[in-house]
């Protein structure tokens, strides 16, 4: 049986790609929040088809994920009206 590491375990569970837009710390950050939200709302929404929590559950879950990404964009002072350019 092959053995793996925690560093190999946590690339599997949590996998980061890379950033392509404009590079701005602020940008950089908010999508590492945004690839941290999509891996645990695929979680849940594993956890919710599989029955072991509610739909409602699952939907609470995730309402609180997204406020906490709307409340990283507003601290890390990233404007919607404005899209970066990429390069």
């Amino acid at each position: 049986m092959a053995q793996f590491n925690q560093e190999d375990k946590d690339r599997f569970l949590y996998p980061r790609y890379p950033y392509h837009g404009r590079f701005t710390p602020e940008y950089l950050v908010f999508n590492a929040n945004l690839q941290e939200f999509t891996s645990k709302v695929g979680y849940i929404t594993d956890l919710e088809t599989a029955g072991k929590i509610s739909p409602e559950q699952a939907y609470r879950q995730i309402k609180t994920l997204w406020l906490q990404v709307e409340r990283s964009k507003e601290e890390l002072g990233i404007d919607s009206e404005s899209p970066p350019e990429t390069t």
